[in-house]
């Protein structure tokens, strides 16, 4: 009846992690793909919705006004027509004095003149020039409060270009496109060509480059292709990109071209060299013309007027088309949406890595603020360099937002899963008061249940036996009252790898006794499960119960214990060497204490200094141990404690341990580290019962002070958390 019951009790009880490691690394990634997805989905979504294109557009001003300081273009001229000089004119310029203008600047030899005037009154422009060919006129067409200005009715169309240009009016009013061509719908100003982009086309067409449309519709300056801009071009969403435009890459106003005056010229205060084989362009700068004035990205600089002339965007327009063929001035480019959403992505990935990767708030902070700092870098140095446009905001948001999400997932999980730890604690000491109650009632046993098999069983010296279906044994580890620990090899997983399995057998074979064993060394399993995923922690892969004994299986960690270098020969360690040890220890005992989980056996033997990394490694979290006989290293009191002798602070062998007391365990593994003495030869003070120990040997004050703190007998007297240790370590 007794066996039938276990049998029923086992099958549901059996949890093998046999993928837990692989598993482990797919988790992660998975949860991050997904994160980032879901926020690249999220940004996009905002995106479309123009919420960011304001910040991005003024990313894009900023990063323009950086823009290193080129040398003034030596290719034009302006004439500029001021108000002292309208005024001079009494508030008009005649086809007189417009004239007499054409004919001084034609006798210095220009390449093309560039008449930027919008008054219909004239009829008469350029008469009896002899190169009436080379000179550009305007129109404008009707706008917004504006009526169609038509052209100078003595130019032939072709020499003829419109002056209206297109600002972000549903943004900021800042003007960052140039408008190259459009099909015009009026009557009178029928041109297609703006005027800055004709200018510069006949000033090319000079030193023989042509212009011509591609296939698909692509303009091309010489070998230069210039693509227009679409809808969602760059940072725009839902762009008016009717006609033909392109971003316009201003060169800086304070140096932007040689300039003079109506009255300059009239006096003959011009060096004829500024003039010969340049582009001239003529106009008034007035803010008051119908030409108009615009916003920029410089109209934010204080020493700059908070808005520019038509005149100047046309004449910036022909610079820009001239330097790019002429000089490989960069062209402002971008990338196509797919590979902007594959940008956003990748950082919105990197967010999440990063936030998976340092969980510590101060390291977090400091590798996603570098992080941050070098994706600013990469988009103004790819702009300032090479003309590219590329996600900035987008991007950014995408890195903090998945940042965030992760911390909140992984806040979420770390809360959880203490959640976990602390109920299963609760009952782990459930277990263990109703173990020790078991164990005290030794009157209704025969004695047959305290029997157990030998150490040594032949089965196991075979080789041939596979725990659980899969473990096979290789090397017997250790063995005792216990249990046993084997070197086994896992046949169910690829290679093979090499593992750890505990055998712990239950103290008494009662049914009871038994049920009890079976809540605790679950709880347990299910601690161990959690606390594996500290990297000094071995990792719990399985556990099962079998044949009424139960097994954990962990990481094989290589190396050698900590007992192996503290020889009970006066082996005596440095200061440097106690102190890494306890930062080490420490950091281990915080995120255990953390989790409100006491370690209760830190002693130099489940101490392993891992050969690979050098690093310190926990191992056997002992509250299965009370199901266990006692062994020789346990005091008489194991049944109702656990805790090794001269390792244990009283309050353990009380059977109330605190959190301080794995404190104490490691503050006399220091002190025997650097007496070269073992805790168990150490004597306490009659009055104080604290461990006397600083006559032997010569240590600094601050470090001896430490230590004491330590191992106060008292536990109220001690260090209440390993966090406050390292504090004062890091302190020294």
């Amino acid at each position: 009846m007794i066996s039938g019951l276990l049998e029923k009790l086992r099958v549901p009880f059996v949890k093998v992690q046999d993928s837990r490691n692989t598993s482990k690394s797919k988790s992660w990634l998975q949860i991050i793909l997904v994160t980032s997805v879901g926020v690249t989905a999220f940004i996009w979504g905002v995106r479309e919705l123009k919420w960011l294109q304001p910040w991005e557009l003024r990313v894009y001003d900023q990063m323009l006004r950086s823009q290193k300081a080129e040398a003034p273009d030596r290719r034009i001229l302006l004439v500029k027509i001021t108000n002292e000089d309208l005024k001079r004119e009494k508030g008009t310029l005649s086809d007189r004095t417009i004239n007499q203008l054409l004919n001084k600047i034609e006798s210095y030899q220009p390449r093309i003149v560039g008449l930027y005037l919008f008054q219909p009154e004239h009829n008469n422009l350029a008469a009896n020039l002899q190169n009436k060919d080379n000179i550009v006129s305007t129109c404008f067409f009707s706008s917004l409060g504006r009526d169609e200005i038509p052209p100078p009715p003595n130019f032939p169309i072709d020499n003829v270009g419109f002056g209206n240009v297109v600002a972000d009016n549903e943004n900021d009013q800042i003007l960052r496109r140039s408008l190259l061509f459009v099909h015009s719908p009026y009557k009178k100003c029928t041109t297609s060509f703006a005027f800055g982009a004709l200018i510069a086309i006949n000033y090319l067409e000079k030193q023989g480059i042509e212009y011509d449309f591609t296939n698909k519709g692509d303009f091309q300056l010489g070998k230069i292709l210039l693509p227009r801009l679409q809808a969602n071009s760059g940072s725009y969403q839902h762009l008016d990109a009717d006609g033909y435009q392109i971003l316009l890459n201003y060169r800086h106003p304070n140096s932007f071209a040689d300039e003079v005056t109506l009255t300059q010229v009239f006096s003959g205060q011009v060096n004829p060299n500024l003039v010969k084989d340049r582009l001239v362009i003529i106009g008034a700068t007035a803010a008051n013309l119908p030409q108009g004035s615009f916003y920029t990205p410089y109209s934010a600089l204080p020493d700059q007027p908070p808005r520019m002339p038509a005149l100047l965007i046309h004449a910036q327009i022909a610079s820009q088309l001239i330097s790019t063929v002429l000089d490989g001035r960069p062209i402002i480019w971008y990338w196509p949406d797919w590979a902007e959403l594959i940008w956003v992505w990748g950082w919105s990935l990197l967010g999440g890595i990063i936030a998976w990767r340092w969980q510590n708030p101060l390291l977090l902070l400091v590798v996603g603020g570098t992080t941050l700092l070098g994706l600013v870098g990469i988009c103004v140095a790819l702009f300032l360099q090479a003309g590219g446009w590329i996600p900035l905001v987008p991007s950014g948001l995408a890195l903090v937002i998945s940042s965030i999400c992760m911390i909140t997932y992984t806040s979420y999980q770390n809360q959880r899963q203490t959640q976990v730890i602390i109920l299963q604690v609760e009952k782990q000491q459930e277990a263990i008061a109703q173990l020790n109650v078991l164990l005290e009632d030794k009157t209704a046993l025969p004695d047959s249940y305290l029997d157990f098999p030998p150490i040594d069983s032949p089965e196991i010296k075979s080789g041939d036996l596979l725990l659980g279906g899969r473990y096979k044994i290789s090397q017997v580890l250790g063995a005792g009252g216990f249990g046993r620990t084997y070197l086994a090899r896992d046949t169910q997983r690829p290679g093979n790898p090499i593992c750890v399995v505990k055998k712990l057998m239950p103290a008494r074979q009662d049914t009871r006794f038994l049920q009890v064993a079976r809540r605790l060394f679950n709880s347990e399993a299910e601690i161990l499960q959690c606390l594996g995923k500290h990297h000094q922690i071995p990792e719990l892969l399985a556990y099962f119960e079998d044949d009424q004994e139960f097994y954990l299986v962990q990481e094989y960690i290589e190396g050698h214990t900590l007992s192996e270098e503290l020889q009970p020969v006066r082996n005596v360690q440095n200061e440097s060497f106690a102190i890494e040890m306890l930062k080490q220890v420490l950091e281990v005992l915080e995120f255990v204490h953390q989790h409100r989980v006491i370690h209760r056996d830190i002693k130099p033997a489940n101490i392993i200094r891992c050969a690979q990394d050098n690093r310190l490694v926990l191992i056997d979290f002992g509250a299965v141990k009370l199901m266990q006989p006692p062994s020789s290293e346990q005091t008489e009191l194991a049944t109702v404690a656990i805790g090794t002798r001269g390792y244990a602070p009283p309050e353990q062998f009380a059977g109330h341990p605190r959190l301080s007391s794995d404190i104490y365990a490691l503050g006399m593994i220091a002190i025997q580290a650097i007496t070269g003495i073992p805790p168990q030869e150490l004597h306490p003070d009659r009055e104080t019962g604290n461990i006397m120990w600083r006559q032997t040997v010569q240590v600094s004050e601050e470090l001896a002070a430490i230590l004491d703190k330590m191992v106060c007998y008292h536990f109220s007297d001690r260090y209440q958390s390993a966090a406050a240790v390292l504090q004062d370590l890091k302190r020294m």
